[in-house]
């Protein structure tokens, strides 16, 4: 597709601020910005390539989180965004600690590599020794009888298997957000669980597990290990298998955490904005490229470009969420401290940084012109329209507490569980084509959503926000 020179240039010089942008090149229209930043967007790149060798792994609520939320702001602002600021909250912090180790002590001896869940308790540093009891799904699990478990691991299995929209994870994912915590009411002393995730490298997947009263140790075991597992069980002749299994995390207390937030200022403060969201915070294990440093990556780019071909009428604000992965604390707190301030829409970036491949949006029946509209303008990026209701992201509770509007731009995870929460969620598995595909579809569809006149959810007149209450 033609490109004008103005775009081309607009893309060559991300770090400028973007209000000299606007001024330089707001002639370029939206679909030329777009389209260059299919084949020359750095800005994406450059933010997730910074913060993953700059500050590396950011767990919520620790020092590495708040160096991950300084950098951000720094960038924010390098590169031209107003308003920028850190908006903190407190959080009960869990941290991994020091040991991990899982070993079969019998009837064959050999090590396994293990990583805790969040959440887990401690084994203490003696670690625990017990026989293995092996479930094939959270079903079997739950039909256990009470006390079945009394002083024995649990060990949980799934068959997750590998699809674009990520389906599979819903499956699957059970086993570690409740496993853990029904294996303790049937008498468990500790969990272990077959990642859930998709590779077979030795890598296990983390993630946060139910925390009840009483919690147990639970910790994820890869793939392949697992399966070695599974093939003891098969072999064993009925004799008990013996595990000793080592977890060390630590409850910090209360930490704080925080959102970092930026805008492009609109022309008209009076409109409810566009919000665009990522989470910045990671599991200790990993740089967190993948989940979510290319999410916020992606957003930034987006606005920017769209503020390159002028001031938008709306006002675009960005939100890097903290403290996801541990339990949503950071949407959860945005929504607290905004809930009387109305947003337009809602979209998040938060599965990776593999290519769009379908637009949703929960306005499809309210606001069919503008749906229609989006879906057509994103067709020549590869992006399928689709009936199904946009739910949003994680880091998007506001714009479910405010019934507003929501468009999920879904990206091709067929290889996002490979990496999810392990430690090869690094810089070297983002594919740069792919991540520009995002940046162009989020820029075009960024840019007709922040210079729509008429309510984004229903196509009316934009009703005048709700008084505040007086306390």
């Amino acid at each position: 597709m033609k490109k004008t020179m103005l775009a081309l240039a607009a893309l060559s010089l991300p770090t400028m601020p973007a209000a000299v942008h606007a001024q330089e090149v707001g002639s370029v229209s939206l679909e030329d910005m777009a389209d260059g930043a299919l084949t020359l967007d750095t800005i994406a790149w450059d933010f997730v390539e910074g913060i993953t060798t700059e500050v590396g792994p950011r767990q919520a609520g620790t020092e590495a989180e708040a160096r991950g939320r300084e950098w951000a702001m720094n960038w924010l602002r390098e590169n031209g965004f107003a308003n920028v600021a850190n908006e903190p909250f407190e959080m009960d912090t869990w941290v991994p600690g020091e040991l991990h180790k899982a070993e079969i002590v019998s009837p064959f001896p050999q090590p396994l590599v293990v990583q805790p869940l969040g959440g887990s308790a401690s084994t203490g540093p003696d670690g625990i020794t017990a026989e293995v009891v092996e479930f094939e799904t959270v079903a079997a699990l739950q039909a256990a009888p009470e006390g079945s478990l009394t002083g024995k691991i649990a060990y949980i299995s799934h068959s997750m298997t590998p699809t674009q929209d990520g389906s599979q994870y819903g499956f699957a994912g059970p086993a570690r957000w409740v496993g853990a915590s029904i294996a303790k009411e049937k008498g468990a002393v500790a969990t272990v669980i077959k990642s859930v995730g998709t590779d077979y490298h030795r890598n296990p997947h983390t993630g946060g597990t139910r925390v009840v009263d009483g919690m147990i140790p639970a910790g994820a075991l890869p793939l392949p290990d697992a399966e070695n597992l599974e093939r003891m069980f098969d072999r064993a002749d009925g004799r008990p298998i013996t595990m000793k299994l080592t977890l060390t995390p630590e409850k910090l207390g209360k930490t704080m955490s925080g959102n970092v937030v930026g805008e492009i200022v609109g022309r008209n403060p009076d409109l409810p904005p566009v919000l665009l969201a990522c989470h910045l915070d990671s599991w200790w294990n990993a740089p967190g490229a993948f989940d979510d440093g290319a999410g916020c990556g992606i957003i930034a780019a987006a606005a920017l470009h769209v503020s390159h071909t002028g001031q938008p009428l709306r006002t675009i604000r960005v939100l890097f969420a903290g403290a996801e992965e541990v339990g949503l604390w950071g949407s959860r707190a945005y929504s607290e401290a905004h809930i009387d301030e109305p947003i337009a829409v809602g979209i998040e970036s938060d599965f990776g940084a593999d290519r769009v491949w379908r637009f949703e949006s929960n306005f499809r029946d309210s606001n069919p012109d503008l749906h229609a509209k989006i879906a057509a303008a994103v067709a020549r990026f590869g992006v399928a329209n689709s009936t199904i209701t946009a739910t949003g992201g994680a880091d998007l509770n506001i714009a479910r507490d405010q019934k507003t509007a929501i468009i999920d731009l879904q990206q091709d995870g067929t290889r996002y569980f490979d990496l999810h929460h392990t430690p090869d969620d690094t810089l070297d598995k983002i594919d740069p084509v792919q991540l520009r595909q995002n940046v162009a579809v989020w820029t075009q569809v960024t840019g007709v959503l922040a210079n729509e006149e008429r309510s984004i959810q229903t196509g009316g007149t934009v009703p005048s926000a709700p008084p505040l209450m007086e306390e």
